[in-house]
């Protein structure tokens, strides 16, 4: 690689991070980040003086991640069913402390929690709270004042921390949770994940009128422990089928297989209060081709029916 390909491949980690947290969908993501690195190209092929290329990289992939937003309102708005990001597994590695801060700033939750700001307090909360800029530099990148920066941090920092659960839970309790968790899942214990649930948990399944999911948010510990009941049982009657646990941005997880290892869907937990307080389920085939070969979940629902058509 030349400079400049180096230069690049070492300042895109830094613009996916900053875009994917925008948008919340990977290949929207992957297109923007290569937009935003192809200007960056053409400017130090023309000769431009860049003092700082990855202040550069962030601010154009900030500005155009704002105007995506305004963009795709109307395309959200029209999505069939609940809305959820395009999961990412996340392999835990890295500075410890580092990883913890971001990590939250990727969480499924968070993510929720971000599509509720307007772009431009999206863009300012996150650039201040998880990328530790200045205001003054985020002035300049989202081309307000510094007082209007200062204002949209302040809005969208008291908007998300009105939302966020008010107790936490150790990265060692949230494992064993989960832990305990998938095994009441795959052991079909209805009892054992019922109690592991919050009284107000929530379900969330995203199938983006392509696969079946739910019309709706689901909510209370009965329901919800009745309906992933429902679910594995369904999933165990697949031949092949698994629930294989991994990090689902930045938190415990699981990806949901066929007998090729295909994916049929992605669970992501929400943990806080040593209880589980959220499960989002994304079946969605779109949001999931960037983690691998995807399952055709119709033709596996269609052999199940056969078979047990047969067995009568």
């Amino acid at each position: 690689m030349n400079p400049t390909e180096l230069l690049l491949e070492e300042i895109r980690p830094v613009a996916f991070a900053i875009a994917y947290r925008m948008l919340g969908t990977v290949s929207d993501t992957e297109d923007l980040v290569q937009e935003a690195l192809l200007r960056l190209h053409r400017a130090l092929a023309s000769g431009e003086r860049i003092d700082s290329p990855r202040a550069f990289v962030a601010t154009v992939t900030t500005r155009l991640a704002i105007d995506h937003l305004r963009s795709a309102r109307v395309q959200r708005e029209r999505y069939v069913g609940e809305w959820l990001p395009e999961p990412i597994v996340t392999d835990g590695q890295g500075d410890p402390a580092r990883q913890t801060e971001m990590a939250d700033s990727l969480s499924m939750a968070m993510l929720v929690l971000l599509e509720s700001l307007s772009p431009e307090q999206r863009a300012v909360l996150l650039l201040r709270d998880v990328f530790d800029y200045g205001y003054t530099e985020i002035a300049r990148i989202v081309g307000k004042s510094e007082d209007n920066v200062r204002q949209l941090a302040t809005r969208a920092r008291r908007h998300v921390e009105e939302r966020r659960p008010r107790f936490t839970t150790s990265r060692q309790q949230r494992d064993e949770l989960a832990r305990r968790f998938f095994a009441a899942a795959r052991e079909g214990d209805l009892a054992a994940l019922e109690a592991l649930l919050a009284h107000d948990v929530e379900l969330t399944g995203d199938g983006g009128g392509k696969v079946p999911a739910l019309a709706q948010v689901l909510r209370g510990r009965s329901r919800v422990a009745r309906t992933l009941h429902n679910w594995i049982k369904q999933g165990l009657r697949i031949p092949g089928a698994s629930l294989r646990q991994a990090e689902v941005n930045g938190d415990p997880g699981a990806l949901l297989l066929d007998a090729h290892g295909r994916l049929v869907g992605v669970w992501a937990l929400e943990i806080a209060g040593g209880q589980i307080r959220a499960l989002r389920s994304i079946v969605n085939p779109d949001k999931l081709e960037h983690l691998g070969p995807v399952a055709d979940i119709g033709s596996l629902l269609s052999a199940r029916r056969d078979r047990r058509s047969g067995d009568r």
